[in-house]
């Protein structure tokens, strides 16, 4: 029993009053407002993304804040509570893997049976000579993406053997990795041939890679504060919940990942 539990009573978790649910789901309107607005091409909209993401990240930092402070200062992540944790990420998992199947499922729905519209083939007329080589930069994110998976397995089996410095500096390299992914996706962007505009085709690549690069975005964040937690001695060999749950998650966006490379810019190709 921790003191917590002497405290309260019970070790369950009891979610106490906080403003940043509100304000995430306020920012995350914006962010989705302002891709719209630039999506249609309207003046100034980048300036209203770029200022409603920055609010995002502020607000995922306070966030996370928060939480650092009830689990390694307040005591309030009990074994009960750690579980609970893990289960409802679980649960949050399952739901990503719903919302990319149904975006494979959109891919396969036009590809398999192209209409006339498309030319009644795959790639549709006027892209089959625009789409995008797979072994080229895609290979090469591709590498770069698992790489990244193993340094940060690296990562965690040395935070378990009581290694910090190993555990911070296979972090150090995921992250620097998930940089060059980044990077590679915006220099593809910046250089396809098509646009999302451009036929079904575009709308299913630009939508699936993109919503992945989001994910990238986000796992990133979850390592970052990892790795400050790491740092500053917050996490322990033993408890590293938040750690795990960045860990999970970015092993799924490898294999997610995995299934557009072979899918989308090999098959569909």
């Amino acid at each position: 029993m921790n003191l917590s539990t002497k405290f309260q009573g019970h070790p369950y978790h009891i979610v106490s009053a906080s403003p940043w649910p509100f304000f995430l789901s306020v920012v995350l309107f914006f962010n989705c407002l302002a891709a719209t607005l630039y999506l249609h091409g309207y003046k100034h909209s980048s300036v209203f993304f770029g200022i409603s993401f920055l609010g995002l990240l502020a607000t995922m930092y306070l966030w996370f804040r928060d939480m650092s402070t009830e689990a390694n200062i307040h005591g309030a992540h009990t074994k009960a509570v750690t579980k609970g944790l893990k289960i409802g990420f679980m649960l949050f998992l399952i739901s990503e893997t719903f919302l990319f199947a149904s975006i494979f499922w959109a891919f396969f729905h036009s590809s398999l049976s192209p209409t006339f519209e498309l030319g009644a083939v795959w790639p549709p007329v006027g892209i089959a000579d625009k789409t995008i080589d797979p072994l080229e930069v895609p290979l090469l994110n591709t590498v770069i993406l698992l790489t990244s998976g193993a340094s940060l397995t690296y990562a965690h089996y040395s935070l378990i053997a009581r290694n910090r410095e190993n555990a911070l500096k296979g972090l150090y390299m995921t992250i620097a990795l998930s940089f060059l992914f980044l990077g590679g996706q915006a220099y593809e962007y910046w250089n396809a041939p098509f646009t999302i505009s451009d036929s079904v085709y575009g709308a299913s690549f630009y939508f699936a890679t993109g919503l992945h690069g989001i994910h990238i975005i986000v796992g990133t964040i979850l390592l970052l504060a990892a790795t400050y937690n790491i740092y500053t001695y917050h996490l322990t060999n033993t408890h590293h919940n938040g750690f795990e749950c960045g860990i999970y998650y970015w092993h799924f966006c490898d294999v997610v990942w995995l299934f557009l490379y072979l899918t989308i810019y090999i098959w569909g190709s």
